[in-house]
């Protein structure tokens, strides 16, 4: 079973900065892309970055030059750090990670965390 925990959220006046943080855990698994999305209240789930296993990383305009992912092949962790926050970055983050259980076939499958709230006070 392919598990995914989410750390890092809580409250931060605008400017600020936090650090998410997101271990996925599984016997045998590989993971390809991993990232990070957001959901504000009544909107849809939104990308906010992702990076590939080579280190390839891709960012929504809005959080460029503010947000850097990365991530730890080692500990099958990813990071978001998060400066100069917004209040428009308010949201329940979630991590993803695309993980393919080795010896049960060659396909890759999205696996969600549970959600970290992040709110940005003005």
């Amino acid at each position: 079973q392919v598990q995914l925990v989410e750390s890092g959220g809580g409250l931060v006046q605008a400017g600020g900065s936090l650090r998410l943080s997101c271990a996925v855990s599984g016997s045998s698994i590989s993971i390809n892309t991993m990232g990070w999305y957001h959901q504000a209240p009544g909107k849809p789930r939104q990308l906010v970055a992702t990076i590939t296993r080579g280190g390839t990383t891709n960012y929504r305009d809005s959080v460029k030059g503010r947000f850097t992912i990365s991530r730890d092949n080692d500990k099958n962790t990813v990071y978001l750090q998060m400066n100069a926050l917004k209040p428009e970055d308010t949201a329940v983050y979630y991590c993803n990670a695309n993980v393919r259980l080795i010896g049960q076939g060659p396909f890759y499958s999205d696996y969600w965390g549970q959600g970290t709230q992040v709110t940005v006070s003005s």
